[in-house]
């Protein structure tokens, strides 16, 4: 197996158009789930819930994998929310990462899970399976969206209850800082939602709104499209069912180029 690279090792073998970076912590939820932080790039910008090509070196040839940045876009640190696949190609390398340690980024971000690709509305729902959360913990944390929403519901389904617990530290980050506290008042919901365990909350996101007890949980009406906006993030069957669900409750996908009352991420990695 490869070992990450060290500091000294990456300097001649760095290709071009890609930054180098530094690991900076690391923590192991269980053994399918991790989270990074590392060093952001000197003049490196983004837009809250774009993702990047992350990578290492492996073999000595560079391999990438698409990460939402999980980091809002005004953090001095990049933040990254990733499964452990014991035999894949980038993420078997990956989960052993450790502070100091070096990780490769292409220089250019880019996703579709961005404010600016829907239209004016009232309640956001972002809708995410497992490591798909990753692109809400940026918008969870930038006040431009609870400028542009009265109600951010963020809802996040995992097999086990361990699995959620990034979401509810995210959520619990939000509470404790004094400035995003502030601004989020009680305008942040979290519906986290187990499949494989007893929970207060069980079941599949899709089910859930099919047989209406999502909203009937949180005292909402179901889905306008006049106020209710829509993002997703998760497995490709859970991106397919929610996509029509939102669409047969009138509401249209969006794009970067033509904004919509619901947004789709479809370089979800896990």
């Amino acid at each position: 197996m490869n070992a990450p690279a060290k500091t000294e090792e990456f300097a001649s073998i760095i290709p071009a158009g890609v930054f180098a970076e530094t690991v900076l912590s690391v923590t192991h939820y269980t053994d399918r789930l991790f989270r990074f932080t590392m060093t952001r790039p000197q003049g490196f910008r983004f837009r809250s819930g774009e993702f990047a090509m992350i990578g290492l070196m492996v073999e000595g040839k560079p391999i990438y994998r698409a990460y939402s940045i999980a980091s809002p876009a005004w953090a001095d640190e990049l933040e990254f929310f990733s499964i452990k696949v014991p035999d894949g190609p980038l993420t078997s390398h990956l989960q052993a990462i450790k502070p100091g340690d070096q990780v490769l980024m292409r220089k250019k971000p880019t996703g579709t899970l961005v404010l600016d690709a829907l239209t004016p509305g009232k309640r956001l729902y972002m809708f995410s399976t497992g490591t798909g959360v990753a692109p809400f913990a940026s918008l969870i944390r930038d006040p431009e969206t609870y400028e542009k929403f009265d109600e951010v519901i963020l809802t996040h389904t995992c097999r086990e209850v361990a699995e959620l617990k990034y979401g509810f530290d995210l959520v619990h980050e939000i509470q404790h800082d004094e400035l995003l506290h502030e601004i989020v008042g009680s305008k942040l919901r979290h519906y986290p939602t187990v499949t494989r365990e007893h929970y207060d909350y069980r079941g599949r996101i899709t089910d859930l709104m099919s047989s209406g007890k999502l909203y009937t949980d949180l005292g909402v009406p179901v889905l306008d499209p006049a106020i209710d906006r829509g993002m997703i993030c998760g497995s490709s069957a859970m991106l397919k069912e929610t996509k029509e669900l939102l669409e047969r409750a009138g509401l249209n996908e969006g794009s970067n180029n033509k904004p919509g009352e619901f947004v789709i991420e479809r370089a979800f990695v896990g």
